[in-house]
């Protein structure tokens, strides 16, 4: 998000596990919303929710939501 706000190319790796197996998952993500899941095979459920944040009147972007 804070990429597109800039007009920059930024990417951001999450580390996370899976809820059912514990299984660790580490997901790339860069400034277009594009990502890539490391791990060969896993398949987690990732969303990416778009608001425009130039119309946002909501305090924050979780208030948007």
């Amino acid at each position: 998000m804070q990429g597109r706000l800039r007009q920059e190319h930024l990417s951001v790796v999450i580390e996370t596990e899976c809820a059912h197996c514990q299984q660790p998952i580490h997901i790339e993500m860069d400034s277009d919303l594009g990502y890539r899941v490391v791990e060969e095979g896993a398949e987690p459920l990732v969303y990416v929710p778009l608001l425009d944040v130039q119309k946002l009147d909501a305090p924050s972007i979780i208030d948007g939501f």
